[in-house]
Order: structure tokens, then sequence, then C-alpha cells
């Protein structure tokens, strides 16, 4: 099963009902691929999502995220600083690696910094590739 790191701007689709992107969420709780978090993260999800919403919707996301099975918790203790546009997404790519996650899903252009480097070697999907990868294996499940 996939492990993956996933960037607040795509999250914040994820999460919505209204959105197609919904499948990406109902697909995580239907444990089709792991979710893979720091503390970092998870403060920067609860910080956005209560700015954007509310304190108690981002509550029951971050409760839904951390008390799943599909979630695993990591704890950074050497940060790379790969992306030096925006050194606030290192979070997201330090994860990335300790977990040896399959990929980073985000829409930021900052991750495109990863394309000029070779080691640690870190895969980013935007959201419609990773849309596309989750229907290819729900395919190879009922095939």
């Amino acid at each position: 099963m996939r492990h993956v790191v996933i960037d607040t701007n795509c999250l914040l689709q994820m999460i919505s009902r209204h959105n197609p992107y919904y499948r990406a969420w109902s697909a995580f709780d239907n444990g089709q691929y792991y979710i893979c978090v720091s503390n970092d993260i998870i403060n920067e999800y609860r910080e956005i999502i209560a700015k954007l919403t509310n304190a108690l919707v981002a509550d029951n996301v971050i409760a839904t995220i951390i008390r799943s099975p599909y979630c695993l918790r990591y704890d950074p203790h050497f940060h790379f600083g790969l992306i030096t546009q925006d050194p606030d997404e290192n979070k997201f790519v330090d994860c990335a690696i300790i977990a040896n996650a399959d990929y980073v899903v985000s829409e930021d252009s900052h991750f495109n910094e990863f394309k000029d480097i070779p080691f640690p070697q870190v895969n980013v999907l935007k959201i419609n590739e990773f849309m596309a990868d989750i229907d290819s294996k729900e395919t190879e499940i009922t095939s």
C-alpha cells in the first residue's frame, strides 16, 4: 500500500464533500493508502482548516486523520532544507524522506525544485495525478 504525504492545499480540496477530489479522502478512509504526517504537518492542517472554516471542523478532520489506522506519524529530527524558496514547505519533504513515502501530493510550485535534486529522491504528484493513481489501484483490486 502507498505511503503518501499530503500538502495542506490538497488536503483542503479532499475534505470537501462538494469537491471532485473528495474521492481521495474516501480512499484514505477505506484504507487504500497511508497518510504520513508529523506534528508540524498536523499543526499546519489544524491552523489552516480552522482559519478557512472553524475550530470544530479542523478538530474533526485532525481527529479523523490521527485516529485512523491508515495514518502513520513521524517525528523528523533532521531537517534537510531542500526547498529554498518557501522553507515552510520543508516539513512535508522531511516527513516524506523519513517515512520513505512513495510521493508528496501538492499543487505548490515550490516542489518543482525536486526535478533538479537527484538525492534524496522525493516524488511529487499533482492532485490529478494522485487521483489517477488511486483510480488505477482501484481498477487493479476489482479486476
